[in-house]
């Protein structure tokens, strides 16, 4: 692996080729910051962004969109499509995706071909509400921000980010960890 600096000055990253693909996962719950973080990830790796609000069901999004949580039920097939859409790509991938159970992150690692590496954006509360409250446009409001911050089992094995920093900062900070870098193939 080797750094460099882009055009437009951010850290970037380029590979050997015979890497293995990897998956990132950026997870967190609603209003941490996953898609903006991930697609900035992605274009810094070069790799494909994957945005798992992409996968939900209609019914799915419907429920959140009256304020509804989703159960387990909801969320099996929701994962199931992300799953066979990543083990498609024939590339490495950044996914944004709340992951919020170890069940889910458990199923990530026993279904994808490539492995997984979870980053977790981590905020408190208060922020994560002030964030949805701003947000336009999207179905999930803060109405549901209690019921995932309840459901989050947050991760043993994840990066733990702080997600109040800047997406530029947290991905620097991603590639200089090296949660970035694929293992040889």
């Amino acid at each position: 692996m080797k750094h460099t600096t882009g055009a437009d000055g951010p850290l970037q990253v380029v590979y050997a080729e015979g890497m293995a693909q990897v998956v990132l996962i950026v997870m967190g719950v609603s209003g941490s910051g996953k898609s903006t973080v991930g697609a900035e990830l992605a274009k810094r790796l070069a790799w494909a962004f994957v945005d798992s609000d992409e996968f939900h069901s209609p019914e799915n999004i419907e429920k959140m969109r009256h304020d509804q949580p989703l159960t387990a039920a909801d969320r099996a097939p929701w994962i199931s499509a992300i799953v066979t859409h990543l083990n498609e790509q024939a590339q490495s991938s950044v996914l944004a995706c709340s992951a919020l159970t170890r069940d889910i992150r458990e199923r990530f690692r026993r279904e994808l071909l490539a492995p997984p590496r979870f980053i977790y954006l981590c905020l408190d509360r208060n922020t994560l509400r002030a964030r949805l409250e701003q947000r336009k446009g999207h179905f999930a409001s803060s109405a549901l921000l209690d019921s995932q911050l309840a459901t989050l089992e947050p991760p043993q094995d994840a990066l733990v980010l702080d997600g109040r920093k800047s997406p530029a900062e947290l991905c620097d900070e991603i590639v200089q960890n090296g949660t970035a870098e694929p293992s040889p193939a």
